[in-house]
């Protein structure tokens, strides 16, 4: 029977399902918008967040870690390379009182950080994985700490079932697995055998199972096929907020969802844009960066590609109200409307350290410059 909560520390989350952190994208804005469509349920983590610009306070990273005031719990996904910024990262979110939740990312496939060891590659390294679950983990206290990770660098270097047991030996509270290795990248399909056999190998805790999850069926397929305790819904909402909305009602028994016409996903648009703008606190700012959703929006749709591109240098919410009413928003969600949205580009290598494959628990090598202001996984 598919599970209808998860327990992450003291939160019970009601249904399991997570927003996944993308940069860019799960700003305050875009997290108020999901959370409008689930009814306040579900989890809704922020943008990642680099440990050494927490710790040093820059501004950029200080708003990006605000949350409204209805935002319960508060979660924070920390991405580091260094063990003890880590630690002063996780103690300054508990003295500060920053967040409720705190997620570490060892996902992200971005070649920038992979080249310094961070992100996807840094499992590979065992007891640098161990120290700094071991250094969050103390110094987050009450705090739960859980993890985000990739099966591994490619298909010869796995390393999600060490780094399962590594977490679990160390107190993580719970474990998202993306089906992919960094050389995927977001391209093929996501193995979500691998969360199966991640959750029959760590049944101590929670395991949330992430990739392909383009629509609610994806979701409760995925619980079904893979035992999991939750789902992280990463680019399936893209463009699609309301997805976590159809989530609800599918993990609550009810049918299947009514498809929005165009005319409802314009308005979303508008309130999108307006939030942006109002978070950024400058209009044209808001709407310059609402731009990037308007293809996700879009898609399926009988809109053209040059009122696309019109769409996608709007300034202000009056020319985007303008443009709005230009179109057929009377028109049906569209077939094939679902599907891939996003990045969907693999890679054949992943970009590493010079000697980081020699031996899987050196933990030199890591350079404090791989914490950069990128994210994914």
């Amino acid at each position: 029977m598919t599970a209808t909560q998860l327990q992450i520390g003291p939160h019970t989350v009601t249904p399991p399902v997570v927003l996944a952190p993308m940069a860019g994208i799960t700003n305050a804005p875009f997290r108020t918008l999901c959370r409008e469509f689930s009814g306040g349920k579900g989890l809704f983590v922020s943008e990642m967040i680099t440990t050494r610009a927490l710790v040093e306070r820059d501004a950029k990273t200080m708003r990006l870690i605000h949350f409204d005031g209805s935002e319960k719990p508060r979660s924070i996904q920390l991405y580091g390379v260094d063990p003890v910024t880590v630690g002063k990262a996780v103690r300054m979110i508990v003295d500060e009182d920053l967040a409720d939740h705190i997620d570490l990312n060892f996902g992200c496939p971005v070649p920038k950080v992979t080249r310094k060891g961070g992100g996807s590659a840094l499992p590979y390294k065992r007891n640098l994985l161990r120290s700094i679950l071991r250094e969050a983990v103390t110094g987050a206290g009450s705090l739960p700490v859980t993890m985000k990770m990739r099966k591994g660098i490619d298909d010869d270097h796995i390393t999600y079932l060490d780094a399962g047991r590594i977490a679990v030996e160390e107190g993580v509270t719970a474990i998202a697995l993306h089906g992919r290795t960094a050389a995927q990248h977001y391209g093929g399909t996501a193995d979500w055998d691998a969360i199966a056999r991640l959750k029959e190998s760590v049944p101590e805790i929670p395991v949330l199972g992430n990739g392909d999850i383009w629509s609610a069926d994806d979701a409760m397929r995925m619980m079904r096929e893979t035992g999991c305790d939750g789902v992280v819904v990463g680019r399936g909402c893209l463009g699609r907020p309301w997805l976590f909305g159809d989530l609800v009602a599918a993990f609550e028994g009810g049918g299947a969802p009514a498809r929005p016409t165009l005319r409802e996903v314009a308005a979303v648009m508008r309130r999108h844009a307006e939030l942006l703008a109002e978070w950024l606190e400058d209009e044209e700012r808001g709407v310059i960066d609402f731009r990037k959703h308007v293809a996700w929006y879009t898609k399926g749709f009988s809109v053209g590609s040059e009122m696309r591109k019109r769409l996608a240098i709007t300034s202000s919410l009056a020319e985007l109200d303008a443009l709005l009413a230009e179109l057929d928003l009377d028109q049906e969600w569209p077939a094939g409307a679902d599907g891939p949205r996003g990045r969907t580009s693999g890679r054949n290598r992943v970009v590493l350290p010079d000697g980081w494959l020699d031996d899987p628990y050196d933990c030199a090598g890591v350079s404090a410059d791989a914490e950069l202001d990128t994210s994914g996984g």
